[in-house]
């Protein structure tokens, strides 16, 4: 006996039993007579028996073929399935399961929806969940999976990836220019409607780096949501800070004393150790990453 390795041999051993000819089995497996007369005589061969008996009626399976049909077709569902599993896309072996992302209010906002929506076209059986906050200690008490900071998370047990930075300055709404003017020196925005924080000034001293004189007296317009910010500065209610790639996406948003201020924002992954190899937080990081650095990329001055 031979070794068999070869499925096509099996394929055309039940199309002769089921058809009872040579001729038969061709038409019906698209191969041609003089194929299926060799696979038979390579199958016999390899098993040491014979399979068929020639009669008036066609070919005729023996005992031995008989006992080998039920194992034949198992072979051949199995193949089946096989097929199925890979012209679905191969659906089976799809990252799958809930991952919880935690991002500030105007990552959340802004920048991650299509960063995601790249994600989940890719991979949609990933449920995604987004926590929008500032803290830096959500990874830690297991509040979320995948954190995006603006400072370096420093906590043990957590893996970080520094994707780059992030481009900020001060923009106003041509409404605005339209109705003050702009300010031609730092000095000279204490006359302006300036829009910032109201009781949390953190985020506003983690930029400014001493090219702004940072205090809440600078204000008109006072609020601890950095998405409200955003929002007053689109209506035209007064100068104020936002990334560069955002004012970009806004033909109406002018920059304000763009030679003597500009801010920039680090940009981290970070993810629990123990979980970094989980392939849906893997994908979502890879994926965030990507999309991120694209971001930062199109927000360069």
């Amino acid at each position: 006996m031979t070794e068999l390795s070869d499925w096509s041999l099996l394929r055309s051993f039940l199309a002769v039993v089921r058809r009872g000819s040579l001729s038969a089995a061709a038409r019906a497996t698209g191969l041609t007579q003089p194929t299926i007369g060799r696979h038979i005589d390579e199958l016999e061969g390899g098993l040491g028996v014979a399979l068929f008996t020639r009669s008036q009626a066609g070919l005729l399976p023996t005992e031995a073929a008989i006992a080998l049909v039920p194992q034949a077709e198992a072979m051949e569902a199995a193949f089946a399935a096989l097929v199925r599993a890979a012209r679905a896309g191969g659906d089976v072996l799809q990252p799958r399961g809930v991952v919880r992302i935690s991002a500030s209010e105007i990552v959340g906002t802004y920048v991650l929806p299509p960063i995601l929506t790249d994600i989940r076209n890719r991979f949609p059986k990933i449920v995604i969940e987004l926590v929008l906050n500032n803290r830096t200690d959500d990874l830690l008490r297991r509040d979320a999976d995948i954190a995006v900071r603006m400072i370096r998370p420093t906590q043990d047990g957590l893996v970080a990836r520094r994707i780059g930075r992030i481009p900020l300055g001060l923009y106003a709404h041509r409404d605005y220019v339209d109705r003050f003017g702009l300010p031609d020196t730092v000095e000279a925005l204490t006359a302006h409607h300036v829009i910032g924080f109201d009781r949390d000034d953190h985020s506003a001293r983690s930029v400014a780096s001493g090219q702004l004189p940072i205090s809440r007296e600078l204000f008109s317009y006072r609020t601890d949501s950095d998405v409200a910010q955003v929002t007053a500065i689109e209506a035209g209610l007064g100068i104020g800070g936002m990334q560069t790639a955002m004012a970009k996406r806004n033909p109406a948003l002018l920059p304000v004393l763009a030679d003597q201020i500009a801010f920039d924002l680090e940009c981290w992954l970070a993810a629990h150790e123990d979980q970094k190899d989980s392939p849906p937080i893997r994908v979502l990081f890879d994926g965030l990453a990507e999309g991120l650095a694209k971001w930062i990329s199109d927000g360069k001055r």
